[in-house]
């Protein structure tokens, strides 16, 4: 189960906590369109447990469209 907290300051950060799989990548697709204000997107994955095949796909194209992923495990990265 994956939990999005989203807060704002300047810049919209939602933060991630739990299981993230191909579920969850549509509802966080919407969630990231529906800010149309210009503002700076950050994805916290502090708290993200674990992340299947599907969803670091997603991450990557996240950050290919200028999304920034904070506190990103290695394991993602890689």
């Amino acid at each position: 189960m994956l939990r999005i907290q989203r807060s704002a300051n300047g810049e919209v950060v939602f933060t991630l906590s739990g299981r993230m799989d191909e579920e969850d990548i549509g509802q966080l697709e919407t969630l990231i369109r529906s800010e149309t204000n210009g503002r700076r997107i950050v994805l916290d994955l502090k708290d993200l447990i674990l992340v299947g095949r599907d969803a670091i796909g997603f991450l990557e194209r996240c950050e290919a469209d200028s999304i920034t992923l904070k506190n990103c495990a290695g394991y993602v990265r890689e």
